[in-house]
Parts: structure tokens; C-alpha cells; sequence
């Protein structure tokens, strides 16, 4: 995968793009990232970005001809079209969903802005209009970070073991059930019993039972929108009546 960022602060990324899962992608090739200051392609003698905005208001805002023009030069520097994601706080809320979506792309761009916002005519470039959440960040660039990492640990051969992103929180539609590694005992607090006996099919049923039960508990908006089968159904009823007795 290639990814391209456009950013008025390129040292921001210098950190997060050469530690861990990212900078190991870089490493083995999987990945190929550009980052690129904007302002390089600015026309003004002053290589201003950012403009009052007509009609007056707060703020500055983004300049179309910067983003245009390196874009222009992405796509002409590019093997296949890429895809343009705008961070923007209007944007449609990130999630997995998105971040699977994006995996499948050969080639992402990510303008992060900054100031007040941008040139309406900006959108017209882009592909997507993507927010971290509903809060407002100084720039994009911390936002374009998370969507990056996220994205790309989809990619095979990115993680050690591809079943991991599997089975994600979120990936599945529920929340990630418990897990417990050595001891069986620390002081008092034992793994479940049923984790050390060795029986896959009872292991596969409470791993299953205790996702329900974690996203029954946090997140139970997820499961207004999850294709359950006649057993999560009869597992979640366990997990509603075991609850209420609590």
C-alpha cells in the first residue's frame, strides 16, 4: 500500500511512522509512505496556505490552490487513482468498518487541515470526508495517525499472526472477550477454569458468551445492528439473566 500524507507539520509523523507495527510495514515494503509539507506548493512568495475568509467570520481558512496542486502532483507521481480522505470534523465518524474498507486500497491520501478550516472547493478534490469523533482537534494530523495505524494493520503480513485482526474488538462486531496468560494463579486471581482444560468446543462457547456479555455491558449499541445466531441469542439471555441476579 502507498499513502500519502499532505500536512503542514511532516515532523509530527516522524515518530509514529518508524516505531512498532508501522515502521516494521515500512521495513518489510508493505508500505510506502510520502509525507509532504503543502506549503511547498504554495504560489505565493510568502508560500502562504491560508486566507480570510470571504463574508468574514473567525479564523483562517485553507487555500484551495495548495491542496489542488499537490494532489495534481501525487496522482501524476501515482500508479493507480488514489483515494482522498479529508480529515475533517464534519466528516463521517471513523470506525473498523472504514479502516477495512481502506485496507483494500492500493493507494490512500490523507489532507490533514489546520486553522479554521477550508475553501468549500477543497471537498470537490476528495474522496471521503472522515472525523476521528465528535471533538475538535488542532489539526488533522494526529487524526490522519490513528487512521493510518489502524488501517494498516488489516494488510497481510503487517501483524505476525493475520488471525489477530480477526479477532479484534469491533472486527467482529463485538467487543473482545477476556484473555489471561501465565499464571493460572496470581494471588488469588485465577484464569476461568474453563480456559486450562483443554476443551476447544467449551473454550470457542464462553470466549463467545464473554464478548456477548463485554459488549452487553459496554457497548449495547452494538448489538442493535449484529446478525446473531440462535446461539448467540440463547447465550445472550444467559448473560441478561446472569446480570440481573448480580
Amino acid at each position: 500500500m502507498r499513502i500519502d500524507v499532505l500536512t503542514l507539520f511532516p515532523r509530527m509523523f516522524e515518530g509514529p511512522l518508524t516505531e512498532s507495527i508501522l515502521g516494521k510495514a515500512i521495513d518489510k515494503e508493505l508500505l510506502d509512505v510520502h509525507v509532504r509539507n503543502f506549503r511547498d506548493f504554495s504560489t505565493n512568495k510568502h508560500q502562504q496556505v491560508d486566507d480570510y475568509p470571504y463574508g468574514g467570520g473567525a479564523g483562517m481558512l485553507l487555500k484551495v490552490q495548495p491542496i489542488h496542486d499537490a494532489l495534481t502532483f501525487i496522482k501524476e507521481d501515482a500508479r493507480t487513482q488514489p483515494r482522498v480522505i479529508l480529515l475533517d470534523p464534519a466528516g463521517k465518524p471513523f470506525n473498523q468498518e472504514m479502516a477495512e474498507d481502506f485496507s483494500e486500497e492500493e493507494h490512500l491520501v490523507f489532507i490533514c487541515g489546520h486553522y479554521e478550516g477550508y475553501d468549500e472547493r477543497i471537498r470537490s478534490l476528495v474522496t471521503d470526508e472522515v472525523s476521528l469523533g465528535d471533538y475538535v482537534l488542532t489539526g488533522g494530523e494526529l487524526g490522519a495517525m490513528v487512521m493510518i495505524d489502524a488501517t494498516v494493520r488489516l494488510l497481510p503480513e503487517v501483524l505476525g499472526n493475520d488471525e489477530s485482526a480477526k479477532t479484534d474488538s469491533h472486527s467482529t462486531g463485538l467487543l473482545e472477550h477476556p484473555q489471561y496468560t501465565r499464571p493460572a494463579n496470581y494471588e488469588g486471581m485465577e484464569v476461568p477454569h474453563v480456559l486450562t482444560n483443554g476443551n476447544h468446543k467449551l473454550i470457542a462457547e464462553w470466549q463467545l458468551k464473554e464478548s456477548l456479555r463485554r459488549t452487553f455491558l459496554r457497548r449495547p449499541d452494538m448489538l442493535e445492528s449484529l446478525e446473531m445466531t440462535k446461539e448467540m441469542e440463547k447465550l445472550l439471555e444467559e448473560v441478561k439473566k446472569e446480570e440481573k441476579s448480580i
